[in-house]
């Protein structure tokens, strides 16, 4: 069998949620079966390291795609076109993307529709594409994968697609989230946190991960209870960020409140498992990785009832309305506070973690690209 691939998210040192996703599921099916053929296909110049085996090989097809004409133009003439050539039994489209004018059959992974929950929260003509060419892509996809029953249900509510259609993998941990003795945490809050515990946030600073909400709570539970404690915000500023650097400059412990930019994924391990918690209390998420990725480090969740979140975290976090921030505080205290609270949710991490992983997400896609193949 031969599979072409999108690899588009394939970026050196760049990789994120989407880019996580490919690498992880089409190196374990590279590997599982070497009888296949595997044609990635790049946007841009690639790196060599992620053609992970003998049976892979890789294609550039321009023009670079981040942009919505650019979009446009390499899914509906480039691709289709590099598709006819090398042939392809199936083509695995994991970034919510494929292609109207190809016949190639196609497996689509979608990950989220916020753009249809949070369309202000999107520049205009990114909006007007999702809109326009995302109900399209789900009808035209013949098969359809998702990382959670909550995104699954959310397609099928929005654009009548058939549950048969779809399946529902999931996203799993890296390599290198473990525990850390009392010794290395302290080590890694010496380095981050002038030796003060710290509460911590990693993934994008958007509005829509709820960011300044989690800063007013961070200032009042510090006014109300005067902790030694400090926020650590991990992660790229990304569109419309005036409401997060409001809620900064009026917070009356800004100086505890530490903006750190992109978190190098050498460092991200040790950061998270030396948290007193993670809080991740975003307003909408197709699955929420960092959740996983802190019940691996044996590190306290503090999350939101919102979308997808409760289902991956299970009994594993403590759960809040994101949008009361006198309840995001009150929560915030109690794991501050409460040693056996922070205890029972670990213990509830170590169960709840099992549940998802790379090699099940893997399976997942396995199973329906044999079955598109036959």
């Amino acid at each position: 069998m031969k599979i072409a691939i999108n690899a588009r998210f394939l970026l050196p040192d760049k990789l994120e949620g989407i880019g996580w996703f490919t690498h992880e599921v089409v190196r374990r099916l590279v590997a599982w079966h070497p009888e296949w053929q595997f044609v990635f296909l790049f946007d841009r110049p690639f790196d060599p390291r992620f053609l992970f085996g003998p049976n892979v090989s890789g294609i550039v097809v321009p023009p670079p795609a981040r942009h919505p004409v650019l979009w446009y133009l390499w899914f509906e003439w480039t691709l289709p076109a590099a598709l006819r050539r090398c042939g392809a039994d199936v083509f695995f489209s994991p970034d919510g993307f494929c292609s109207l004018s190809s016949a190639a059959k196609t497996l689509m992974v979608t990950h989220d529709l916020a753009h249809l929950h949070f369309p202000a929260e999107i520049p205009f003509t990114v909006r007007a594409y999702y809109h326009y060419f995302v109900p399209r892509y789900l009808r035209r996809a013949e098969s359809v994968t998702t990382v959670s029953e909550f995104t699954k249900a959310d397609i099928m509510a929005q654009y009548r697609i058939a549950a048969d259609k779809i399946s529902v993998s999931c996203n799993g941990c890296r390599d290198g989230f473990t525990p850390l003795s009392a010794e290395k945490q302290a080590l890694v809050r010496e380095k981050y946190s002038s030796g003060r515990p710290y509460f911590l946030y990693i993934g994008a600073v958007h509005p829509r991960k709820n960011i300044h909400r989690l800063i007013q709570a961070f200032d009042r539970f510090k006014s109300n209870s005067n902790a030694p404690v400090k926020l650590l915000i991990g992660g790229r500023f990304s569109w419309q960020t005036g409401i997060i650097r409001s809620a900064w400059e009026a917070a009356v412990h800004k100086e505890d409140i530490i903006f750190m930019g992109y978190v190098p994924e050498t460092e991200l391990p040790e950061l998270t498992a030396a948290a007193v918690a993670l809080t991740y209390i975003s307003l909408f998420e197709g699955f929420g990785v960092p959740l996983l990725e802190a019940m691996h480090c044996d590190t306290p969740v503090l999350t939101s009832t919102a979308s997808s979140l409760p289902e991956v975290a299970g009994e594993a976090a403590l759960k809040v309305d994101p949008e009361d921030v006198g309840q995001i505080a009150e929560a915030m205290k109690r794991l501050h506070e409460d040693e056996i609270l922070r205890a029972t949710l670990v213990r509830a991490g170590r169960q709840q973690r099992m549940r998802y992983s790379w090699d099940g997400a893997a399976k997942v896609v396995e199973q329906a690209l044999m079955e598109l193949a036959r």
